[in-house]
Order: structure tokens, then sequence, then C-alpha cells
């Protein structure tokens, strides 16, 4: 009897974002760090702390009834923070190596990483990663999947067999294109041939111009998905947005084509999608709102004169690397005597943990950032009475944590007076109700919500708010979408939108 076909699990996830402080070992350790039996383990929990890409591909063989052999080796992810420790990051690289030659006999390679990683001494780190497991495999199929956020690399890409990104922005289709990878990867193992081709756009859109339920990149995976179907020979074609804060010379939005015909094929496909999407660059243009005009709002949704609103504190989105402890916009609240606002996350532990030893019921003068103040995160006090406190352990119920086991540590509810502040211990962005529910407020009676969320809120909130009741506003931080103030240093230039003048030939 044949023996089965042995496939590496391997998952490194990170969004780097330049401008942060550097991300840890224990960040990752934080998250999710598994090695070995215990990936497969995790994988077949029905809420799972894991990148669900790795799930997805598991349960797909399982549902194709293809007998295989898992070689689980390292998965590891943190919060969007700044460059990994490289330090961490060749420890990482160094375990999955080994582990790969101390399996021996693999037949196929599943890779999961964002791919918008950079280390403190590399910009392209994922591309390391990629080159070494193929020098460690040899020819045998090696698919990957990305985060559509991902910035990507001549190197991730001369070393796979088929390429695939997210399709979706809130991200709510990982476990699809988990599976997804997995149909690859079976087709590589029976015969199938492929190629691949990257064409990168000297443009650099901020991401609240990436959604992809309307506006221009929403219109391109509409039109990639039309020529996969119109194509047989198109195994995958993928529109990958970019992240414009890792700040690295291989930023700028890339079409990856997998083609089952040849490099050729590929190149022609993944060349005539860029064009389209060269063509449309002025649409990547977004104005947000102003911190003035949206205490105005939340004053008429108060009155009624006006429907509730959800407000997108967009400087500061945990999602991209920001700390989630900005003031600006909840002090220009405070300042304007808003009322019926739900305010969450406010990543703050020492003020979540005052909370919790002062007890349910107290009242006392809230110092924010008190140990933890930096240039956007302003000290303050005012004075609050404790809600509620929770362990912020929980499952997540809608949007990109749906299903997922969220961890927030010791959180709490503090009334400000009009203002509800949701206080968290670990970086998350608010991208489900459940971080409300959780301490027994109800979102539906609110006015007006802000979040710390650039995006992915909106498929948690969805219920609650329609489009034209969402807003994002300007607000500063580590994730503010107006690049014109952003000090870059390492995009390659001249870029769209920060140079209107950026020029792009096909030829």
């Amino acid at each position: 009897m044949a023996a089965l076909p042995r496939i590496a699990l391997i998952g490194m996830h990170l969004e780097s974002n330049s401008f942060a402080p550097p991300t840890t070992e224990a960040d990752f350790r934080r998250l999710c760090y598994l090695e070995g039996e215990a990936i497969v383990v995790e994988a077949a929990k029905a809420a799972p702390a894991m990148p669900l890409e790795v799930p997805g591909f598991v349960d797909e063989l399982a549902h194709l009834s293809f007998a295989w052999e898992p070689v689980p080796i390292l998965v590891t992810g943190a919060e969007p923070g700044g460059p990994v420790e490289h330090g961490f990051f060749e420890d990482c690289l160094r375990r999955i190596v080994d582990g790969l030659k101390a399996a021996g006999g693999i037949d196929a390679v599943y890779l999961t990483n964002h791919g918008a990683m950079t280390s403190t001494a590399e910009f392209d780190p994922d591309g390391v990663l990629y080159a070494a497991i193929r020098a460690c495999i040899g020819q045998v199929p090696f698919v990957a999947s990305v985060d559509l956020h991902a910035n990507i690399s001549n190197r991730m890409i001369d070393s796979v067999d088929a390429f695939v990104s997210y399709r979706t922005n809130p991200h709510v289709d990982q476990r699809e294109r988990g599976a997804e990878c997995a149909r690859h990867v079976v087709e590589l193992l029976r015969g199938g041939r492929s190629a691949t081709a990257l064409v990168r756009l000297p443009l650099t859109p901020a991401s609240v111009t990436l959604l992809t339920a309307t506006g221009p990149y929403a219109d391109l995976m509409d039109e990639a998905e039309a020529r996969m179907d119109a194509d047989a020979r198109l195994m995958n074609l993928s529109v990958v947005g970019g992240f414009v804060f890792s700040d690295t010379p291989k930023n700028g939005v890339a079409i990856v084509a997998t083609s089952r015909e040849s490099a050729t094929h590929a190149r022609a496909a993944a060349l005539d999608l860029a064009r389209r999407a060269w063509a449309g660059r002025e649409r990547f243009v977004r104005t947000l709102t102003p911190i003035s005009e949206a205490v105005a709002l939340a004053r008429a949704a108060a009155t009624g004169e006006r429907p509730p609103v959800i407000f997108a504190d967009s400087g500061d989105n945990p999602g991209g690397g920001g700390r989630g402890n900005t003031t600006e916009l909840l002090r220009a609240l405070l300042a304007a005597g808003a009322t019926g606002v739900l305010y969450g996350n406010f990543v703050d532990p020492a003020l979540a943990a005052d909370a919790h030893s002062r007890g349910v019921g107290a009242r006392f003068d809230a110092e924010f950032n008190r140990t933890g103040s930096d240039r956007f995160g302003e000290r303050f006090a005012v004075p609050a009475r404790v809600l509620s406190v929770t362990d912020g352990r929980v499952v997540g119920q809608r949007g990109i944590y749906s299903g997922r086991s969220v961890e927030l540590g010791p959180t709490a509810a503090l009334d400000l007076g009009g203002i509800v502040v949701v206080v968290a211990s670990e970086r998350k962005q608010c991208a489900d109700p459940v971080f409300f529910t959780m301490h027994g407020l109800d979102v539906a009676q609110a006015t007006t919500v802000v979040v710390k969320s650039r995006g992915h809120f909106r498929a948690g909130f969805d219920l609650h708010f329609r489009p034209e009741n969402v807003f994002e506003i300007d607000t500063g931080g580590l994730t503010a979408p107006v690049l014109e103030r952003i000090e870059f240093r390492h995009l390659p230039r001249p870029a769209f939108p920060l140079d209107r003048s950026a020029a792009w030939d096909a030829a």
C-alpha cells in the first residue's frame, strides 16, 4: 500500500506597522504559538485560537475524503504591531527549517502567513521564510495564502506553486481561503501543473479604501472573480491591496496570478487586471470626517434628529498596529457633553486593573494612560463609575472574530457620564459587538458607538448600522489614513496617491 501524502502545516502571522514599537516573542506567545501535534489539536476545536485558514485547510481535505498525513511544524501569530524582533524571527525560521528537515519525505507544504511582516533587521522576512521552505522541500507542491493587506515580494512568488489572498475586507473568508489552498494542494499532488506571476503597481492606498463591499477595490475583486469563472486556466487571481504602514520597498498594490497553463498566461492575466487597477487609481482617495463634524453627528443622534451612528477611530486601529490608547476623539466627545455613547476598546491594563480592584459600583477618578502615555495617548483623568468587570475571555459572535476564542485580559466598563468606555488589557480592535455585550451593554440602545477599528467593525456591527450611518473619523495615531502626514522613509516613490504625478508603464 502506498504511503499517504505527507503535508506540512506552517504559519506565521504578523502585520507590521513600521511606526509602532517592535513585536516581541511574548506578543506571539500571548496570541498563538503552536508546535507539532498541538496545531492539529487546536484546528479541531469548535472555537480555535489560531489563524482560521488552518482549520479551513484541514476540514476541506476531510470534505474531499482525501487521505493524508499531517506534518505540523509551527503556527504562530501576533496582533498587528511593529517589526518583529529579528532574533525571534530567526528562531522561528530555524524551527521551521529544522522541522522540515527532521520530518523528511514531505510531499507538499501549506503555509499561511499575513504577508506584511517586517523585522527589526529585514524588510522582507516573509520572502526569507518562503525561500527557506522552498530550499528545504525541493520541487514538491508549495501553496501559500496571505491577508489582502500583504506586501508581496518577488521572492515570495518565485518560491510557490500557487498563491491565494483573502477576497473579503472585513476578513471573513479565512476558512474559505484555507479550503481553497487545500484544493490546490490536492490538484498539484495529483499531477496538476502551475505557474505564477506578480505585477506590482506604484499604488499605495490607505487601508480605508480597500473595502470589498463597494468601491474601487470591490470592483477589482469582482473582476478577478469573473475572470477566474470565465477562464478555467486560472487557478487563482489575487488582488493584494498591501499595507502602507509597513513602509517597505515592496509596498504597492499587487496582482498575483496562478495559471494552470504557463507563466506567459499568468503574466498576461496579472497585467490585464493591473491595467484596470491603475486606470481607476483616482478612486483610491478618501476624505475622512473631521472630529468637529463627528461631535455634531453624535449630538444630533442623541436628540433623535438623525439615526444612530458608528464612528471608526481611524487613526488608532489596534488591527493595524495602533496602541488603542489615543484620546483625541474621546476627549472631544466628553468636552461636548455627548450622551448615549458606547466607546471601545480603550487599551489600558493599569486602568482595567484599577477598576477590578475597586469593584462594580465604585466611583473614582479614572486615569487614562497613567503608565503608558505617548505622543497620541495623553494622560488624563475623568470621574467614572465601574459598571462591570470581566476576565475578558469570550468567543466572537460576528465578523472577523466569529467562532474564535478571544482574550482581552481583564476588562471593565466605565460610565463617564453619557459615555461608557470599555477598557481592555490586551490590544484587540473593536470589531465585534460582543466586546460590549459581554458587559451587558446594549448596542441597539446606543445613539453613538465609537470603535477603535479601521474597517473590520463593519462586518460585526452591520446589523445595527447601515453604511450611510458609518463614519471614518480623521483622528491621529499610528494608523492615520491621511498619508501625507506620515513621514515614510522606504516606500517606493513616486507612488499614488502620495505622488499624484506617479506613472506606470505596463510594457
